[in-house]
């Protein structure tokens, strides 16, 4: 097993060769596997050499393009392995190094890797996989080391797509978080005493995901029981925001989502009908 040596590729390489998998390092910068197993790992400076240690090529790198950077000058060496990309890239770059990996004799799989490195082999650890079916098989049990490891199908591009949708809530609720900081903070109070008070509110909405998840895939957003658009307006979260000399992009967008859908005539749907500003920006209104 082959793979770099990041912060993320290194808890990759701990964690498998604890395991008792033989397991051989690259890195651009050498020197970096100094205080690894050396029982169970060992460091090589060619990258040729790494992909022919083994019959699993894990790759771990900045992006798309750095892993083909990395990787044509040994496509030779490629035929016959399963090369799994943990790398960070779009759907579409995936597909396409599924297709390169395809014309060069590898089976491909593409992992979303949804932790932290402290995370990697613990409770909590989630690593999503897309590509070839009869690699994920194979591997299943060396991947299962890292975590808990759904295969979501033979579409390369599916872990990517999952993993930055994921992220994506991610970022946008912590941009929330942020905003709400700056708010009290114009009153004084710390962002550690927001957090604490943040913290347990936002952790009872979560559940609320498969709540509006319901309403998005039956469709109807008019079911009742919901809180309405025109009651979720952001007005006045917007003009404090203002009046504090707070920037307010980031509820100012969400507020754009439901002007919009209210301005179509659906403000007495659910607030999850801001869902179709998203998604159909064009056309969402007038579903």
């Amino acid at each position: 097993m082959t793979r770099g040596l990041g912060a993320m590729g290194r808890a990759l390489a701990t964690t498998v060769a604890a395991a008792g998998h033989p397991t051989t390092v690259w890195n651009r910068t050498p020197g970096r596997a100094g205080d690894l197993d050396t029982a169970r790992t060992s460091e090589t400076r060619s990258v040729r050499d790494a992909v022919r240690a083994s019959t699993l090529v894990v790759v771990c790198l900045l992006d798309a393009a750095s892993v083909r950077e990395v990787l044509d000058p040994v496509t030779d060496a490629l035929d016959g392995r399963t090369l799994v990309n943990v790398t960070t890239t779009t759907p579409e770059q995936s597909r396409a190094l599924g297709t390169w990996a395809d014309a060069h004799g590898a089976a491909y799989l593409d992992g979303g890797i949804m932790a932290v490195p402290p995370m990697i082999g613990g409770d909590g650890s989630l690593v999503l996989y897309s590509g070839d079916p009869a690699a994920y098989e194979r591997w299943r049990s060396v991947l299962e080391r890292w975590g808990e490891s759904p295969y979501l199908g033979d579409d390369a591009g599916l872990a990517a797509l999952y993993d930055l949708a994921m992220l994506a809530g991610m970022y946008a609720m912590f941009a929330g978080f942020f905003h709400g900081a700056a708010m009290v903070a114009t009153a004084g109070i710390s962002a550690r005493a927001f957090a604490e008070s943040a913290v347990p509110f936002v952790s009872a909405m979560v559940p609320a995901f498969l709540e509006y998840a319901a309403v998005i895939d039956g469709g109807d957003y008019g079911v009742p029981g919901q809180q309405s658009l025109e009651f979720s307006v952001l007005s006045d979260m917007v003009q404090a925001s203002v009046d504090a000399g707070v920037a307010p992009d980031v509820v100012a967008a969400v507020q754009g989502l439901i002007r919009a859908q209210i301005d179509a005539g659906h403000g007495k749907d659910g607030f999850a009908r801001a869902y179709e500003s998203i998604a159909r920006p064009t056309t969402g209104a007038a579903r």
